[in-house]
């Protein structure tokens, strides 16, 4: 596994970074053994300058899952602001960061992979486009060129581009499950150890450090070894240039007396400088690893589209320079001038008049507005006027006297009678009769109704006056809707499992999928008897498990569900469970919690 130096070229960029940080942590452990007394990690300067190349091991993370040790042994857990530390102690914080760089990894891992997987299962055209269009402006051009030169010499330039894309998309897929396979095992090997070891350390930490140490290491020498054999199968057939002239190697512990009963504090500070110099040279290989097999970044998978809207604004820069003051064009000014106007019109019809008169109706009444089209009081005039004329016209025609509250039909059936009968002689009727005063009276009465008609439709305008004006206020409320959606999505970003939308509800329960179908699978391998294919799968469980522990705890701690399924994800990562028992776990969280049950179900 070593690297001749007549072979030896110059290094990448990322290999050159990844050597500075690796050595840089190096001189670190050697400069920290040289002091008896703990260090705190938060104010340790020499930790801040690891950190700035990578070297994160003391960090703390926002949340993950626990450690699997009982449950008073995870109450005295020391906390990593409290100053002193001892050596001892040191062991529960070395644990955690290598779950936490282990599931980092993974979860980085398990992002570019689901990109490759979904390319591979888009269609021979699709991969095509993504060979030539999707790597960059370099890749275009060979791409292209390599095409039309097939073309040209025997017509297989697509055949020979599709088989291009297909082994370039496998090939990734491949390095990145092979990857995920031996972090997810290394991952259930040190969760299952932990679990192994947890009452001893509870019982006595000082006795049983040094075995869970050996065992940490020996858990180290063997993702070593399973990598470096997929390293030396890999680096000869691989297309990727300097994907694998990095070997990973390991550290291993000195001769120390791994059989004694008790370390001394220099042998323990020594054992734990050791374990974090391998998580970081692990760190530092799969960063290289994969930064070589990752998907595009946005900008190289939109790159045409980015340089057409760089191009577009090009145009439009050289547009508005022609038609602004420095070419002598007042154009814009007066677009300007146009489109202030328009837009103040458009505020004073559409949303200050409605406002206003909104206002107004809300909190005037009737008798305060503005004179309408009709009043009662006119209404009343015509319809005394018409009584007075019918009062007159039937005690003329009948000839006696009627009471002043006469009803007007009764009048009415008078005048008409009498019109009837004068319509037989209308010559004579016109002259001498009552036909002239009659016709009169009926145009009153066609008034009244007129007036009463107009009143009427008066009334109802000015009970609808506030529809109007809402209706006014329309386009500019859709308008501000609308704005005010795009301005949520933008600043919500629901996407991910964290969100409240209903694209982060769907990812939680995805999250629950992937979560029993791992356990199946594990169930599956257990009965075939496949213990390292047994491993990797609880490895992700575990590494799913930690994600939904992320996504769901805001949420659950809203709806006071937090602690109960806290448990239960508490409970599906206990090795000890039975495998049954963990999918009937996850169809009960799946059907129970709120915060993980389908948008349609909630209510």
């Amino acid at each position: 596994m070593e690297v001749s130096a007549e072979n030896e070229s110059p290094l990448p960029s990322n290999d050159v970074k990844a050597l500075f940080s690796l050595y840089s942590s190096y001189l670190y452990n050697r400069i920290r053994t040289l002091f008896p007394i703990s260090i705190n990690y938060n104010n340790s300067i020499l930790s801040k300058v690891a950190n700035i190349y990578g070297y994160s091991g003391r960090g703390r993370r926002k949340t993950c899952l626990p450690l699997p040790l009982p449950p008073v042994a995870a109450a005295a857990l020391p906390d990593r602001s409290s100053g002193v530390i001892t050596e001892a102690h040191r062991i529960f914080h070395v644990l955690e960061d290598i779950i936490e760089h282990t599931l980092q990894n993974l979860r980085s891992i398990q992002k570019n992979l689901g990109f490759w997987q979904s390319k591979a299962e888009s269609s021979d055209n699709q991969k095509a486009y993504f060979m030539i269009c999707e790597r960059g402006p370099y890749a275009f051009m060979n791409g292209s060129v390599k095409l039309i030169r097939d073309c040209l010499a025997d017509g297989s330039g697509m055949k020979n581009l599709y088989s291009s894309a297909s082994s370039h998309i496998s090939e990734r897929i491949h390095v990145l499950t092979s990857l995920r396979y031996f972090l997810a095992t290394f991952l259930a090997e040190v969760y299952m150890e932990v679990d192994r070891m947890g009452e001893d350390l509870v019982k006595d930490l000082e006795k049983s450090l040094p075995s869970l140490l050996v065992a940490i290491n020996d858990i180290f020498l063997k993702l070593e070894a399973s990598i470096g054999h997929f390293h030396a199968n890999r680096q000869s057939g691989s297309s990727v240039d300097g994907s694998f002239s990095l070997p990973l190697m390991f550290a291993k512990l000195p001769g120390v007396n791994q059989e004694g009963s008790q370390w001394t504090d220099c042998e323990t500070r020594d054992e734990i400088n050791l374990i974090y110099e391998n998580l970081h040279r692990l760190n530092s290989y799969l960063s290289v690893l994969v930064s070589k097999h990752c998907k595009p970044k946005k900008v190289t998978l939109y790159w045409m589209q980015y340089s057409c809207g760089a191009l577009g604004i090009s145009f439009c820069s050289m547009w508005i320079l022609r038609h602004s003051k420095l070419m002598g064009s007042s154009d814009i000014d007066n677009w300007i001038r146009e489109a202030t106007d328009s837009t103040i019109s458009f505020w004073k019809d559409h949303v200050e008049q409605p406002i206003f008169s909104i206002r107004d109706e809300l909190f005037e009444t009737f008798r305060k507005r503005q004179k309408g089209v009709m009043e009662r009081e006119e209404v009343q005039l015509t319809a005394d006027s018409l009584h007075r004329m019918l009062l007159a016209f039937s005690e003329q025609t009948v000839g006696k006297k009627f009471p002043k509250n006469a009803s007007d039909q009764e009048m009415l059936e008078i005048v008409m009678t009498r019109y009837e009968k004068e319509l037989m002689h209308p010559i004579q009727g016109l002259v001498g009769g009552e036909l002239g005063r009659s016709l009169l009276i009926q145009v009153q009465k066609l008034k009244l109704d007129i007036e009463e008609a107009m009143l009427e439709l008066d009334q109802i305008l000015r009970a609808n006056e506030i529809n109007f004006a809402i209706l006014a206020a329309l386009p500019a409320f859709f308008l501000s809707l609308v704005l005010a959606m795009l301005v949520r999505a933008w600043f919500k970003k629901d996407t991910r499992a964290e969100g409240k939308g209903r694209v982060a509800r769907i990812q939680r329960r995805i999250l629950l999928v992937e979560i029993e179908r791992a356990f199946v699978k594990l169930q599956s391998c257990e009965d075939q008897g496949l213990e390292k294919d047994a491993q990797c799968m609880y490895g992700l469980a575990l590494y799913f498990l930690d994600s939904l522990h992320c996504a769901v705890e805001r949420h659950a701690k809203a709806t006071g569900e937090w602690i109960c399924l806290r448990k239960d994800i508490v409970d599906l990562a206990k090795p000890g469970f039975q495998t049954e028992h963990k999918i009937s776990i996850v169809s009960r969280m799946e059907r129970m919690y709120d915060c993980l049950l389908p948008s349609s179900r909630r209510h």
